[in-house]
């Protein structure tokens, strides 16, 4: 009753006047299942079940005008003969009927009949897709490192028949076989190869596991690596490997930039007709970009002036020099 309750408040709830006045379900309350359902096909075999009591022990009550024992066990047996003929297959299912032990037919969807004893449905096919998640842990690569990996294979039932003949457990063996080929494909390649190229990885298993299950009727969709776990020191090794990647070509951009412009300011000496000129515009250069980053001040003084500060102090040298001779 207490469940029963809360179930019912909820529902008043989430059944409350909207702002036009109408009456709506809210998204929370609103159940949806998530997977579907043979709930119906069920209530169906139900209500054939209860039809066919019904009318036996209807004309059991014409015919004698009572209902005795013996009309009730008719009544069972019919029920349970007529409940064993008439099925229903789902828009998705493909049934699989065998005849006396012989493959007869595969049948669905919607409504088929099977004779009792003789016929039954061996088994139910889903031929939607199937997401089927599979791993390998601890999975050696070419240079001998051990990896986790977690991945999820997409596939369907194309033929029932071959699915139902060919193989016992047809989604165990597609569970098995991904996984199988996920570890040969990582024993082929190695770490920096399985973390970098991952759609490369994604084709190899799907390839290897196509080859075993054409002849199941699978057909195999893709396959998604969704994570790669690596060693924590080996992690460590190869930041530090891509940091000094990053770096070496970092100093080959500035050594390509330092030769292009080395062209462009030996030009441009030609055209000042100075050969020294490239090296005094280089150092203006430099001097504005050290500049620039310290937002500090640069003071330019003409040659003339320091020329001036230059030839008194050699002048004063030279004749210091005199005098001690």
């Amino acid at each position: 009753m207490a469940l029963w309750s809360e179930r019912r408040q909820t529902f008043a709830e989430a059944a409350t006047a909207g702002p036009d006045g109408t009456f709506g379900l809210s998204a929370n309350a609103l159940y949806v299942p998530r997977k579907s359902s043979r709930n119906g096909a069920t209530i169906f075999s139900i209500a054939v079940f209860a039809v066919t009591c019904t009318v036996v022990l209807l004309l059991a009550w014409l015919a004698c005008g009572e209902v005795t024992a013996g009309a009730i066990v008719v009544m069972l047996l019919a029920a349970t003969l007529v409940v064993s003929s008439v099925h229903i297959a789902l828009a998705w299912e493909r049934v699989v009927v065998l005849r006396l032990g012989k493959l007869n037919r595969v049948v669905g969807p919607g409504l088929y009949l099977t004779i009792p004893i003789i016929e039954h449905g061996t088994i139910r096919v889903d031929q939607r897709i199937i997401a089927t998640p599979f791993g390998a842990e601890k999975t050696l690569s070419a240079d001998l490192v051990p990896i986790n990996i977690d991945a999820v294979l997409y596939w369907v039932v194309r033929d029932a028949q071959e699915a139902c003949t060919e193989v016992e457990d047809y989604y165990s063996a597609v569970s098995f076989l991904a996984q199988t080929a996920m570890r040969e494909a990582v024993g082929r390649s190695t770490v920096a190869e399985v973390a970098l190229r991952r759609d490369q990885l994604d084709a190899e298993i799907k390839s290897d596991v196509e080859k075993e299950t054409a002849s199941w009727g699978i057909d195999i969709i893709s396959v998604k690596v969704r994570d790669i776990v690596i060693p924590d020191e080996l992690q460590e090794v190869m930041s530090l490997e891509a940091q000094a990647d990053r770096e070496k070509n970092a100093r080959m951009s500035v050594a390509s930039v330092e030769a292009d412009l080395a062209e462009m300011l030996a030009d441009a000496a030609r055209v000042y007709g100075d050969p020294e000129a490239a090296l005094k515009l280089r150092t203006m250069l430099l001097q504005y970009e050290t500049v620039k980053k310290s937002s500090g001040a640069v003071v330019t003084v003409p040659t003339a002036v320091s020329d001036g500060f230059v030839e008194p102090a050699a002048a004063s040298g030279k004749q210091g020099v005199e005098r001690h001779g």
